[in-house]
């Protein structure tokens, strides 16, 4: 690796792991910033999968007092994330280069167009829905299991869609739903961390670039959460996931 690629990727771990901490949607960052270091876009993918595990982990160490008594609800859906995460990760392997070169545009611009509407998603949270708990629970499962294919296959603004997932079918506070979506982007972390390393093209030097840069970046975003409005900031993120979409559609065609 470049000294300038590493620098590159350097740069865009911290700026995705202090977008994380304060809007959401890093992956945004780190994913096009692979692809731009020479990367084909499905070793891309899961580098980053694999490079934003640490993350994952450390979410879920940071709402740990959130989790308490919600132990048999992650128990139960573990079955559900870990089935979908396999299912999304053998997916990902399966796809040809040029078939994922072409879909990833649109999953880059569905992900900025969920982080776009991240208020309006959390204001559902706050309907959940109600009705027998049979139905409830198939509802709950079903949703988890696209969500965990999805964040397999490819997981940019994975946790504003688990929130918006668990919102729907879960009563509870969104503190509570938000720690909930941790410790499921967690598993669905190590699974594809484990799938990925075993048969994956992960490129471990990005990954030691990235993973460190993505924490310190996060621990670093804390603070800076406190003082940058984040409808500025997610309008940045917006507009650079608009034309990052754009620009890997544009490169699609011409292939």
């Amino acid at each position: 690796m470049e000294l300038t690629d590493a620098a590159l990727l350097l740069a865009a771990g911290l700026g995705a792991g202090t977008v994380n901490a304060v809007a959401g949607g890093g992956s945004l960052v780190t994913f096009p910033t692979l692809v731009a270091v020479g990367l084909p876009p499905i070793s891309a993918s899961v580098t980053n999968s694999v490079s934003v595990c640490p993350g994952y982990l450390a979410s879920v160490v940071g709402s740990r007092k959130d989790l308490e008594g919600q132990g048999q609800r992650l128990r139960r859906l573990a079955p559900t994330v870990v089935a979908g995460t396999a299912a999304g990760c053998a997916l990902l392997l399966a796809t040809p280069q040029e078939t994922f070169e072409l879909v990833v545009p649109f999953l880059v611009l569905g992900a900025t167009l969920v982080l776009a509407i991240q208020d309006r998603l959390r204001r559902v949270v706050g309907n959940p829905v109600h009705g027998s708990p049979r139905r409830a629970q198939i509802a709950l499962h079903s949703l988890v299991f696209l969500g965990a294919v999805y964040g397999g296959y490819f997981n940019a603004a994975l946790g504003v869609m688990l929130v918006a997932v668990l919102g729907l079918v879960i009563d509870d506070t969104l503190r509570r739903v938000s720690a909930l979506k941790n410790a499921v982007s967690a598993v669905i972390g190590v699974g594809s961390v484990l799938a990925y390393a075993a048969f994956g093209p992960v490129n471990w030097a990005a990954v030691a670039v990235l993973a460190p840069a993505t924490l310190l970046g996060g621990y670093s975003g804390a603070s800076i959460a406190r003082r940058v409005p984040q409808a500025v900031l997610r309008v940045v993120i917006v507009a650079f996931g608009t034309i990052v979409g754009v620009v890997l559609l544009l490169r699609a065609l011409q292939n």
